[in-house]
């Protein structure tokens, strides 16, 4: 309990500049994570710029920010594209455990271990979607019944996991996955990643919230700048549709593979030739 109080204040040491930077990244999260998700991209890198605030505690934070950016645009989403709830929310709800699982293992294994994993991964994603320009242009469901429920609740878990353990770009493995092994159109894939998102983050939050992780004022005042910014991101994509959500889409995988693959560079490649 003294560690929980303890964190439900603002980080000590943390300057007005540095503050207004953080909130300026997680408006921005907020309106990338609507679109096509890959907020962490910017609002992680800017919590690690806060003093003295650990890796675990800066993804605790994260989470508590992002659940308040994706709650908006799932709504938004939710009235003005009526997204198929029968698959949604049974894949929100393993999302949520596999999440809960991958946060109780983030503190015992490096980042660095699954970096380059996910920058291959993001190359392999980003090369498919340009080689074929018409997917997710349309709803064509793969399959239907118990193995279109089977092989959503499959992603659910698997990338529910991924976002407790380390995060940046679920929202865009949640997206390709329905387009390319569901058939979704991308902006329906992009209404129901917003309910699944909303689950992963709780599933984390359940985990570092007992366990002193969550700077509350911090993570509050996150969550309002991503409220904004998931509100215009939502209202936006809904209305310029699945070919505007595709490109974004390209943006943020090759901002991704830039971001980790510096990440993977500098931690794992660089030491090696010094």
């Amino acid at each position: 309990m003294t560690d929980l109080l303890a964190l439900d204040v603002l980080p000590d040491g943390l300057a007005t500049t540095t503050l207004v930077l953080v909130l300026l990244a997680g408006l921005a999260a907020g309106f990338i994570d609507a679109v096509v998700g890959g907020g962490g991209l910017v609002q992680l890198p800017a919590l690690l710029l806060v003093p003295g605030i650990s890796p675990v505690e800066a993804l605790a934070t994260n989470k508590l920010g992002s659940i308040a950016g994706t709650t908006t645009s799932a709504v938004t989403y939710y009235r003005r594209v009526r997204p198929d709830l029968r698959t949604a929310l049974p894949m929100a709800a393993v999302a949520l455990v596999g999440s809960f699982l991958g946060a109780s293992v983030a503190a015992l294994l490096p980042a660095e271990v699954f970096k380059p994993i996910i920058v291959v991964a993001l190359v392999g994603i980003g090369a498919f979607t340009v080689l074929r320009p018409s997917l997710g242009d349309v709803t064509a469901l793969r399959h239907t019944g118990r193995r279109h429920h089977g092989t959503a609740a499959a992603i659910g878990a698997a990338i529910g996991f991924y976002d407790g353990i380390l995060g940046p770009g679920t929202g865009s493995f949640l997206v390709f996955a329905m387009v390319s092994l569901l058939g979704y159109a991308f902006l329906e894939a992009s209404a129901k990643a917003k309910i699944v998102n909303c689950a992963t983050n709780l599933g984390a939050l359940l985990f570092f919230v007992p366990h002193g992780s969550v700077y509350w004022g911090l993570g509050l005042l996150l969550g309002a700048a991503n409220m904004v910014g998931g509100y215009l991101g939502a209202r936006t994509a809904t209305a310029r549709g699945s070919g505007f959500i595709r490109i974004a889409f390209l943006v943020v995988v090759t901002a991704l593979v830039a971001r980790l693959g510096w990440d993977v560079w500098e931690e794992n490649l660089r030491p090696l030739l010094d």
